[in-house]
């Protein structure tokens, strides 16, 4: 189950396509569906070039009517329509022996239902590949994908490195994501284990540290922010940005490449964590300071702020955004003081900010439901920091030119 396409199930099947397209577009608002007309030649149009491999339908007739109107649809306006249940596919989960699970016209809520339970189902099915209690690279190749059979049908397994704390273990996942977050992990262990006593050195903090989290305190207690920087740090030094090792050689060259790369990482992490908690403590201070009237849009900002610095936040942000997120927290400052100054002014692209913000949420959590992180749906989060600063701190500057247009064909591209 976790293995299917979801935006390929938007599809249907060929027969139903038209359908579907025509239900979507009688369902839209008056304003744009009075622009969609002959509405029957609008959809063979449409249909013409669509094709079930560039993502959902959904977003594929967003773009073809952008395109056609020259125009700009709001990012989520399918998304509130309601269809016919019939243009959706009705899914049935049924175990081996055919008995059905669960049924629905919704794959995220099955998934939320019975995804944890498809991969133990998956696991359970065993291989002779499997192994546990490994604390050195003495396995072989670690291949990216294993045929296995299963009550007669030939099903995909993703081979795995699995972290265990003390040692790791080769197991089959279900999809290719999992299995290669879960490798990633494995290797990491496995590195901590072979460097220990290089680690050891360089795991200390450094004297400005009490400092530092003393102004982040408020957000991340002392005790987590030193393990979520020594996480980045062994992440970055021992992987960072390179591919996975798969056999004995390349993980034996990756060894060596993070004993040379281990003191620069120390002291480049620990340097960007002062920057970052400096512009975080500014920030925070002057939002503290918000009279009554402005408390409402100090609250938004904050919310801001924490989407950008939070519990984990040091290891989960991409390692080339860190040196960004000062810049960030500044603009939000510059953005507050401007607000006091001129409060319709924020106002003009706030909503369309918002609006943005909730459609990569949506997106983001359901990539999360379905086990997967699209390199570019994270590349978009940081574009609309960006955005931000170009609107509201231009003289912070952006690395390259930004505008909602642009954010507008960057969301396009997810679906291709």
């Amino acid at each position: 189950m976790n293995q299917i396409d979801e935006p390929r199930l938007s599809w249907l099947v060929p027969g139903m396509v038209r359908d579907k397209v025509t239900a979507y577009l009688k369902a839209l608002p008056k304003s744009w569906r009075s622009r969609v007309i002959p509405m029957a030649e609008v959809v063979t149009d449409f249909l013409t070039d669509a094709s079930p491999h560039n993502g959902s339908i959904e977003d594929a007739l967003r773009n073809y009517l952008q395109r056609r109107l020259d125009d700009t649809l709001p990012p989520q306006i399918f998304d509130a329509l309601s269809l016919p249940p019939h243009l959706a596919f009705n899914i049935r989960v049924v175990d081996a022996s055919g008995r059905e699970l669960a049924t629905g016209r919704d794959l995220k809520a099955l998934r939320e239902k019975l995804g944890e339970a498809a991969q133990m189902s998956f696991a359970a099915v065993g291989h002779p590949f499997e192994k546990k209690g490994i604390t050195s690279w003495n396995f072989g190749d670690l291949p990216e994908t294993l045929s296995i059979e299963r009550d007669g049908a030939r099903l995909m397994g993703y081979p795995a490195l699995v972290d265990d704390g003390t040692s790791v273990s080769l197991a089959l996942l279900d999809t290719r994501e999992a299995a290669a977050a879960s490798t990633r992990a494995g290797v990491l262990r496995l590195m901590r284990l072979q460097l220990k006593d290089v680690l050891a050195r360089f795991e200390k903090t450094p004297p400005e540290f009490i400092q530092t989290a003393l102004q982040l305190k408020s957000i991340v207690p002392v005790d987590v922010l030193r393990t979520d920087v020594q996480t980045a740090i062994v992440d970055r030094a021992f992987i960072g940005d390179d591919p996975l090792p798969r056999n004995e050689r390349a993980w034996n060259e990756q060894v060596k490449r993070a004993r040379t790369r281990l003191p620069a990482v120390v002291d480049g992490a620990w340097r960007q964590l002062r920057l970052i908690a400096n512009e975080h403590f500014a920030l925070s201070q002057c939002l503290a300071s918000a009279a009554t009237p402005h408390a409402r849009f100090a609250g938004e900002l904050r919310a801001e702020r924490d989407a950008l610095v939070y519990p984990g936040f040091f290891s989960a942000t991409p390692w080339g955004q860190l040196q960004h997120l000062p810049r960030y927290l500044k603009a939000l400052e510059r953005r507050y003081v401007r607000h006091l100054e001129a409060p319709g002014r924020d106002a003009r692209h706030a909503v369309q900010l918002a609006q943005w913000w909730m459609r990569y949420r949506e997106r983001e959590e359901s990539e999360r439901a379905n086990g997967t992180r699209s390199a570019k749906l994270a590349a978009f989060r940081w574009l609309l920091e960006e955005l931000k600063v170009s609107l509201y701190a231009q003289e912070l500057r952006t690395p390259f030119p930004v505008s909602f247009k642009r954010v507008e064909r960057a969301w396009s591209e997810l679906s291709r």
